[in-house]
């Protein structure tokens, strides 16, 4: 599904995070690690946010360099803290990128009902909680038709009952249109109730499989 190899990633001339060879089959990845680990550069990097030097390439078709656009029709992300621009709506940010996304019609709103983003609709950001932040973002990664979904910590802020309904959701994505997703989490990832395909350990700039 992913394939990842020969990846540096640096700031300032520090590297960060190397991979020389990571292959993920189709399913539920769980990448878990302390503060600072590594993760959210790892999946800012493999959503096309974050400059880097190496491959990935998603179903040994898209690689991210090379087909820019394509590869990121194909992955979404929502990240652990989002921030948006506080004079935009909800419905503004949900528009824009079902127009970048190609969203099927209906996406939206079936989407927006689900999560509870629908209540707050036509607030600003500025008006937000972190709990509807969170709502939004997620919201926005299930957009379009995509192969891979990133979630950087999905239970953070998130209420029981809406988490409930998106864990149901991604079930539902997984075995009926084959959608990979890669998540992390601070909490106990069996909160989830997802069937977890593989763990992974990050941790010194490395990423390893979990023992």
């Amino acid at each position: 599904m992913l394939s990842v190899s020969n990846l540096t990633k640096a700031y300032n001339g520090h590297i960060v995070l190397t991979v020389p060879e990571l292959d993920l089959s189709p399913g539920i990845h769980y990448f878990r690690g302390g503060n600072g680990s590594g993760k959210t550069t790892f999946f800012r990097t493999v959503a096309g946010l974050l400059p880097f030097s190496g491959t990935i390439t998603l179903n040994s078709q898209y690689e991210i360099s090379r087909d820019p656009v394509a590869y990121r029709m194909r992955v979404n992300y929502a990240e652990a803290e989002p921030l948006y621009p506080d004079f935009l709506t909800a419905r503004d940010l949900a528009g824009f990128v079902a127009q970048a996304k190609q969203s099927p019609a209906g996406q939206v709103e079936m989407l927006a009902e689900m999560l509870g983003v629908n209540k707050f609709w036509k607030q600003t950001t500025e008006t937000f909680s972190s709990g509807m932040l969170k709502k939004l973002s997620l919201l926005l990664a299930l957009l379009g038709k995509p192969a891979l979904v990133l979630l950087d910590e999905p239970l953070t802020t998130l209420d029981v009952a809406t988490a409930a309904t998106l864990f149901d959701f991604i079930r539902q994505l997984t075995t009926s249109q084959n959608v990979s997703f890669l998540l992390t989490s601070h909490q106990d990832v069996s909160l989830t109730g997802l069937s977890i395909s593989k763990v992974w350990q990050v941790g010194d700039g490395v990423i390893v499989p979990a023992t």
